[in-house]
């Protein structure tokens, strides 16, 4: 038996590029040229909102007021863990120095950004866990200013557990603002004065857009599109979970593309049949999302044996890969381009987009093949310097001044040329190849 496609995907996360391209362009030109008042209007056309853009501190508070006890402690453990999880991964990072030469000193330093913008979606959800996720990690790499924005939520401000958890995550400042407005702000530094060096962020396709138009102007975190999910199972898998987690993903957005790639017949055959079941029961909201994502995006995809399987996953690169098969040491070793990996029924995709700790916002439409997601690392910039004694630059020197001749650079070998004759006036160097 070879490869099958049982259900094919009627679209891909790359369809309607072009024309989400061109008006993210215009609209990112027109407020950088006109500033505030671009972003007013669009804040009014686009999102209703016409009142202060910067959330004071009396907001902050009389938002946590509204919230019960249960959800605020929620809040404070799922920020715990994420910001562990961050620290962890800040103390992986090591700064170093070493002597690579006699006399030549070079070290790696570890500077974070100094300002990060962090964008936090809304609209049918409030997206707590994304406001825990890319402000938690800015502040665990240490950056000084974390400007934080959200859009209005039915038109009363930022919805009050998302305002609760962007302060509780620490961000210095808060804005009632989102879309692409949003992410120009940052960018440009309107309102604040700061432009942001990095935005993070999860959004809609036009904040995705937005965030790769600016990309080389200001850092970002993953160059990201629709939420996916795919899932590897073999015989043992419990089709009833497979269809569960594959439609816990295609709520996101009716472009979320959901895969699922089994050596089992028996589970693909069951699969197909209860992932529309579970659409159908789910509020009307979020199964028309589902609904559309799993007729337009959704593939299932029979493989013959568990290393071919691997290998298709490997080709899907998918933003969260799930692995509910036996002997999963062997899937960890073999699997390489995934966003993140959930290894056995016992964890899923929700549990790491809401509370378990490693970071929810991940490459999409194939970056996994080259990045991994949003972590410390993004916030931080490797830098590196040297020093090195007189001594040193014997060779070095004349290394140097060889090497930029071959490679007909003859102004970098006189650098090296003037220093040896300073340093070491009467003796001679071969400075020729």
């Amino acid at each position: 038996m070879s490869t099958q496609l049982l259900k094919k995907a009627a679209k891909t996360p790359q369809t309607g590029e072009g024309d989400t391209r061109a008006l993210v362009e215009r609209m990112l030109a027109e407020i950088e040229l006109r500033g505030e008042a671009a972003v007013r209007e669009y804040a009014e056309k686009l999102d209703g909102w016409t009142s202060d853009f910067l959330v004071s501190t009396e907001q902050i508070a009389s938002a946590g007021a509204t919230l019960s006890q249960q959800v605020k402690d929620d809040i404070r453990f799922a920020h715990r863990q994420v910001h562990d999880f961050a620290r962890k991964q800040r103390e992986s990072l090591h700064e170093f120095e070493m002597e690579l030469h006699p006399g030549l000193i070079a070290g790696q330093r570890l500077i974070p950004v100094n300002v990060a913008g962090c964008y936090v979606p809304s609209g049918r959800y409030a997206h707590v866990a994304s406001a825990l996720m890319s402000i938690t990690t800015a502040k665990a790499a240490g950056v000084p200013a974390v400007i934080a924005c959200s859009p209005s939520y039915r038109r009363q401000g930022i919805h009050p557990v998302v305002l609760y958890a962007m302060a509780v995550a620490g961000a210095d400042v808060i804005m009632t603002l989102g879309g692409v407005q949003a992410i120009a702000t940052l960018a440009f530094g309107i309102f604040t004065g700061k432009r942001a060096d990095v935005i993070a962020g999860p959004g809609n396709k036009y904040v995705a857009e937005a965030k790769r138009a600016l990309f080389g102007r200001v850092g970002i975190d993953v160059f990201a599109g629709p939420s996916e999910v795919c899932v590897i199972a073999d015989d043992s898998a419990d089709p009833a979970i497979v269809a569960a987690d594959l439609v816990g993903q295609a709520e996101h957005g009716a472009d979320s593309p959901a895969w699922l790639i089994t050596t089992s017949a028996r589970v693909a055959r069951l699969v197909a049949q209860r992932v529309p079941e579970l659409i159908d029961v789910l509020p009307a909201d979020a199964a028309a999302a589902a609904g559309s994502a799993w007729r337009d995006y959704g593939e299932i995809v029979l493989a013959d044996t568990r290393e071919e399987a691997a290998q298709i996953s490997d080709e899907y690169a998918s933003e969260h890969l799930e692995v509910h098969a036996i002997d999963l040491d062997w899937w960890l070793g073999r699997l390489t381009n995934y966003g993140s990996l959930f290894l056995g029924e016992e964890t899923t995709v929700a549990f790491g987009d809401k509370t378990s700790g490693p970071n929810h916002i991940l490459p999409t439409k194939k970056a996994a093949r080259y990045s991994g997601g949003l972590s410390v690392g993004k916030f931080l910039k490797t830098v590196t310097y040297q020093r090195m004694s007189r001594d040193a630059t014997r060779q070095i020197g004349a290394v140097t001044a060889r090497i930029s001749r071959l490679e007909g650079m003859e102004a970098h070998a006189r650098t090296a040329d003037d220093r040896l004759r300073k340093y070491f006036p009467g003796e001679s160097f071969v400075t020729h190849s």
